[in-house]
């Protein structure tokens, strides 16, 4: 039997399975939750319909959160360009040293952005970076030479999305300490994000469900047939 905690069985009292709300309602749901002692990261969870064992089917993709997401994101950018990179605003900058250090187990940043020349020694920790989905790709605008822009960008509330084997999606929408019409505007985008990332050619059911939650809190389920 799963322990769970008094805030949780509280927040959990009046919520039924087969509830399935519209998004402000969903988000009127999580406010009501009893808080936990910190400030909570808030997240959509997609379960999707496609296969992902065909490579052709799988989805990822990237949104800019018009409130960002609320966290404080450490940028490291491999270049050889290290100072460039820095006054750019990066948090870590390097190549080969930052390669060595990864190779190690070190993975003390968030996001990482790589200029296009770069790419010829990153690849050589991609078995380490990928899995983790860190790995600078040029779909996900991380790799680029305009390394200013995309430190903004990722700075300003660019959040990266990418389906796990099982077929499931989660994205960041923001903290529990966001008012509702910044959430709901952050929801929205990301919906929309996630929807455009629909596979070339796939037919069917592309979201089975969707679900709203925040680290702490049960999850409640969002009417999903209009997305689709």
């Amino acid at each position: 039997m799963i322990a769970r905690s008094k805030r949780y069985t509280n927040s959990i009292k009046d919520l039924s399975v087969d509830d399935s709300l519209s998004m402000p309602d969903a988000l009127g749901r999580l406010d009501g939750f009893e808080k936990a002692k910190f400030d909570e990261t808030v997240e959509l969870s997609f379960s999707l319909g496609v296969d992902p064992k065909q490579s052709s089917q799988g989805v990822r993709g990237t949104v800019n959160l018009p409130h960002g997401s609320g966290k404080e994101i450490k940028v490291l950018v491999f270049t050889e360009k290290t100072e460039e990179a820095l006054s750019a605003g990066a948090d870590i900058a390097g190549l080969d040293d930052l390669i060595a250090k990864i190779k190690d187990g070190w993975m003390e940043f968030d996001v990482a952005l790589s200029t296009t020349e770069a790419m010829k020694s990153v690849r050589s920790v991609a078995r380490v970076l990928g899995p983790r989905g860190l790995m600078p790709t040029p779909k996900a605008g991380t790799v680029t030479d305009n390394v200013e822009e995309a430190i903004q960008a990722v700075k300003a509330g660019r959040v990266e999305f990418k389906m796990d084997k099982t077929g499931a999606l989660a994205v960041v929408i923001g903290k529990r300490s966001f008012s509702q019409e910044q959430l709901e505007e952050n929801a929205q985008v990301a919906l929309e994000a996630v929807v455009s990332s629909r596979p070339e050619g796939f037919k069917g059911r592309f979201i089975k469900t969707v679900h709203l939650s925040s680290t702490m809190s049960p999850s409640v389920r969002i009417n999903s047939t209009s997305v689709n």
